[in-house]
């Protein structure tokens, strides 16, 4: 699907991918967003609570940062 996307010309599209633990919990407010690679933390999790991936998506549609990118959220 990315491969696919990424030839696209005409389509304008982002993918939000979050870490390999996407887990229920309160907001931290403290994210960190990268590129095209998995998060890892200090302690070698990579994990993000729901509601902190809802505020990385809500912020990218209010402020679009990442048009025709694959971007991932974790701690």
């Amino acid at each position: 699907m990315l491969l696919l996307l990424r030839e696209e010309a005409a389509l304008d599209w982002t993918m939000l991918s979050p870490s390999a633990h996407l887990d229920p919990g309160p907001r931290s407010g403290t994210f960190r967003l990268g590129g095209d690679q998995l998060l890892v933390g200090a302690d070698g999790q990579s994990r993000i609570s729901l509601a902190d991936y809802a505020v990385a998506m809500l912020d990218e549609l209010e402020k679009p940062a990442h048009s025709r990118q694959r971007f991932t959220v974790g701690y």
